[in-house]
């Protein structure tokens, strides 16, 4: 299956239906009044999560979406049938961002997950809506509201817990054939790896899921070599697997090379836990071997393992590695447990809207709504009513002095008017 991670596509949702302008007519009823039904709402785009899906090949050939409009009103007050719906399938990972990718629409991360992207457009109003006491008959009807309509990018950022970086021919399709039953195409010449893949890895009793790219060279941000595009599928990976070719000469550089490009990257890539090995050292004297770790280790700051994914030398201890990295990342990091959009149509329009847990680490734990800040914060709903409580709240007390000042102010009045009360009491007597 050819593999495809980003597609645009033209979706609309149904348009709809227009009232009917119709009068009651039964026997002995020469002249009965207005029935005419409403027009049905137009079917709604609708894109569903599926888990058996891992490209986005199905949307390179057509690339037009529509949903079917709402039936119009009939006599008798019968409202129109509402159109049917459109539903797209896309693999778990799929986000959707608008025309100029600059605003993510929706973002799909659980398999079974069913979001409504555009809403059908209302049904007409029949004319039995505009019977009044001075008109009786109306004929008036109205047609039904127009559906929504956008070019949106569907855009496959794989979801695996380890993602493995490096330079080309440095081994990372054999070290995942090699702990998976993944068999990517393995070569001895670069760029064997042309599109991303996903190797299942069992560890004792536990698993976790381990992503292949292809290889990156100096300048790939820029376009170079097969450039950063499939950079996006390790965005969600909690640990970073950097795997160094042991056959080279300048290993600390290679090193170096593949960090620069992930900084150049952006998306928090550089700020991942990473575990950098020293591969192929099946290959390698063992002299060769302590001056090669020696160099990285002061390269990158950190441990540096040995490893080879043709003899399985120090396979068992990144894999303890990796593990433990993930273990910590999904206790620390929240993340987005799921998120939804809906973009309403005709007189149903919604801005969209983004669903977490506030407790990532408890299942149970119910969805609050909330959004993304224009600083990449993340900010609940009612957090933002709180903050407006508190403003509304400092500014009374702002008032308070003031509304001290007038009611001492009455007191005094009040005072003086009962000084006049007794003069006038004296006086009359």
């Amino acid at each position: 299956m050819k593999f495809l991670d980003q597609a645009k596509i033209f979706i609309k949702s149904g348009d709809g239906g227009a009232g009917a302008v119709s009068f009651r007519r039964e026997k002995h009823m020469e002249f009965g009044g207005p029935d005419g039904g409403d027009g049905g709402r137009g079917g709604d785009v609708i894109v569903e999560c599926v888990a058996n899906l891992n490209t986005l090949i199905d949307y390179r050939y057509q690339q037009h979406f529509k949903a079917a409009k709402g039936n119009h009103g009939m006599g008798q007050q019968r409202t129109g049938g509402k159109g049917d719906d459109i539903v797209l399938k896309v693999p778990v990972g799929t986000q959707i961002l608008d025309e100029e990718r600059d605003m993510v629409v929706a973002d799909l991360t659980e398999a079974g997950q069913r979001l409504v992207l555009l809403r059908g457009g209302d049904g007409g109003f029949g004319n039995l809506h505009y019977k009044t006491s001075t008109n009786q008959a109306p004929r008036r009807a109205d047609p039904g509201w127009p559906g929504k309509e956008m070019w949106v990018w569907l855009k496959l950022k794989l979801i695996a817990d380890a993602g493995l970086v490096g330079l080309p021919n440095a081994g990372k399709s054999t070290f995942l054939s090699a702990v998976s039953r993944a068999r990517p195409k393995i070569a001895d010449y670069p760029f064997t790896t042309l599109h991303p893949n996903l190797g299942v890895v069992y560890y004792g009793s536990e698993e976790f899921i381990v992503a292949d790219i292809p290889g990156l060279i100096e300048g790939a941000h820029e376009g170079a070599g097969i450039g950063d595009r499939f950079l996006g599928h390790i965005e969600r990976c909690r640990v970073l697997l950097h795997l160094i070719d042991g056959t080279q000469d300048d290993v600390a550089e290679a090193y170096r090379v593949v960090r620069g490009e992930l900084e150049a990257y952006g998306g928090g890539l550089a700020d991942k836990p990473e575990v950098v090995a020293l591969n192929k050292c099946d290959s390698l004297l063992a002299e060769d071997i302590k001056e090669k770790l020696e160099a990285l280790e002061e390269a990158c700051g950190h441990k540096v393992y040995p490893l080879s994914g043709v003899s399985g030398i120090g396979l068992k201890e990144i894999l303890g590695t990796l593990l433990n990295h993930i273990k910590t990342s999904k206790e620390e990091e929240p993340g987005i447990v799921a998120a939804s959009s809906a973009i309403g149509a005709g007189k149903r329009g919604q801005e969209g809207f983004f669903r977490r847990r506030k407790d990532a680490a408890d299942p149970d734990a119910e969805f609050e709504e909330g959004y993304w800040g224009p600083d990449g914060e993340w900010i609940w709903y009612e957090d933002e009513d709180s903050d407006e409580e508190e403003e509304v709240s400092e500014a009374d007390e702002a008032e308070d002095p003031d509304d001290e000042e007038e009611e001492d102010f009455v007191d005094e009045d009040d005072g003086e008017d009962e000084d006049d009360d007794e003069d006038d009491d004296q006086h009359h007597r």
